[in-house]
């Protein structure tokens, strides 16, 4: 994901400075060739040859330092990054940085860098309060940096406030977002949903299905991360759902076809990806279930479909994208729907693949159109949103 791309994290004299090593971790796994600098007060909390070991590279540190190949080392650091993030940043190198101080290594090649820089505030709750901090953060991020916001809970002191930096995978879905996938979705507003809608039989029980919601949460991570403006309307998940998008949550089929058709005028992308009931329980929160035969008699009624809704209510230039989960004849089945439904895409899928049911984390999809048919192998979830996304973009071209 993140193969070719140069990764700079420039960590600070902070307690929060161990949980980078895992962040470097993570970025190696994804492919990032990573480069650390620290300030001098950082090497207090975490000893610079972990972040040798982990990346292969020197950890810089002394402006002045004679042990390495001739270059300038922050001019050819600063033009190799892709990416800077300042992580944990104390109050003492936002100030320094805001106010054009370069005194280290570290704030040398922040400055020297023409790429994108994301700050991570971690101090104490009192400091990242106080009005000074407070104007060199706006500061930053006048000049363009971006600012990941402090969390709040049990600081180092055992006071709980403001000014925790926040999970390792956050600063690393940041980074993701900004360098990982083209923008080729920016200024598109995209609708997806996600999961399996539960249909109240009395004030316990429930009809429902085995979605996982993953394929959808997919969908929205992967069009966040291409630039979109992502609405998520999503029933009941297993999955964590995806940051960087406005999250809806509904829990029948009636809720979701509401949120959907509120929402649906304003966008340009609509993919539907939730498992919807295809039926409801007609019976009221105090009727009893009937016995028939020593079975259950539940009296049911069709849901509203919320697919045909929308090609029957879409504007000039929407594109609408629904997902067919079927047992038998499914590129038949799949065509029918794209038909009867208004759509521009059908992804298709079968229970009897390998790879391709509820729950895992791969999918085999087929990406039908009314002028093509694409079968794609076995991918994870996340990889197959990014072709279906590849597929919608060739359709609006």
């Amino acid at each position: 994901m993140l193969k070719g791309k140069t990764v700079v994290l420039a960590v600070t004299g902070s307690i929060a400075a161990y949980k980078m090593a895992n962040v470097a971790r993570m970025l190696i796994k994804l492919g990032a060739d990573v480069q650390v600098l620290m300030t001098r007060n950082a090497t207090q909390f975490i000893n610079p040859i972990t972040f040798e070991t982990l990346t292969s590279h020197k950890c810089l540190i002394d402006t002045f330092d004679r042990n390495f190949q001739y270059s300038v080392e922050h001019v050819a650091l600063a033009k190799a990054a892709d990416i800077v993030l300042i992580a944990p940043a104390s109050a003492n190198v936002i100030g320094k940085i805001a106010n054009g101080i370069a005194d280290d290594m570290l704030t040398t090649t922040v400055m020297a860098c023409p790429c994108k820089k994301l700050v991570s505030p971690a101090m104490n709750h009192n400091m990242i309060h106080n009005p000074i901090v407070a104007d060199n953060i706006k500061k930053l991020a006048s000049y363009g940096y971006g600012m990941i916001e402090a969390d709040n809970g049990m600081l180092a002191n055992g006071d709980i406030g403001d000014g925790r930096m926040p999970e390792e995978s956050v600063l690393v879905e940041h980074i993701i977002r900004e360098i990982a996938y083209e923008k080729d979705l920016t200024g598109k507003k995209v609708l997806v949903t996600a999961g399996a809608t539960r249909e109240a039989i009395d004030p316990v029980r429930f009809i429902t299905n085995h979605s996982s919601g993953k394929m959808g949460i997919a969908l929205a991570r992967a069009a966040a991360n291409r630039g979109a403006e992502v609405t998520l309307i999503y029933a009941a998940v297993t999955e964590k759902l995806p940051m960087f998008v406005n999250n809806v949550h509904v829990i029948s089929a009636a809720d979701m076809y509401s949120a959907v058709m509120e929402r649906a005028d304003e966008q340009d992308i609509i993919i539907k990806a939730a498992a919807v009931s295809d039926y409801t329980p007609v019976t009221t929160a105090d009727s009893k279930i009937k016995k028939k035969d020593g079975d259950l008699s539940i009296p049911l009624k069709r849901t509203r479909d919320i697919l045909k809704a929308l090609g029957e209510k879409r504007h000039d230039g929407q594109l609408i994208c629904g997902f067919s989960m079927e047992t038998d004849d499914v590129l038949e089945n799949s065509r029918k729907k794209l038909s009867s439904k208004g759509c521009d895409m059908i992804c298709a899928n079968s229970l009897r693949t390998e790879g391709a049911g509820f729950g895992v984390d791969t999918n085999v999809l087929t990406l039908i159109t009314k002028y093509s048919c694409d079968e794609l192998p076995i991918m994870t979830k996340d990889e197959a949103a990014h072709r279906v996304l590849d597929k919608l973009l060739d359709i609006l071209r």
